[in-house]
């Protein structure tokens, strides 16, 4: 997805492999006030960055709950 968000994933991508995880903030608001992202998105995005970390520890996943 073409961005231009940088955040710390711009510091540490010269030194080591970097991502970030979005996640969708109604209307597309963010870095404002006005920024709202639903729970459920919080939730998906936390699960996706907990996934993604066990699989680069070479942790295999359990059964889905």
């Amino acid at each position: 997805m073409p961005s231009g968000a940088g955040h710390d994933a711009q510091m540490f991508a010269p030194r080591c492999p970097s991502a970030m995880i979005f996640v969708p903030s109604k209307d597309g608001i963010s870095h404002n006030i006005q920024e709202y992202t639903a729970p459920e998105d919080l939730v998906r995005g936390a699960r996706l960055l907990a996934e993604v970390a066990l699989d680069r520890a070479g942790v295999s996943k359990g059964p889905k709950s």
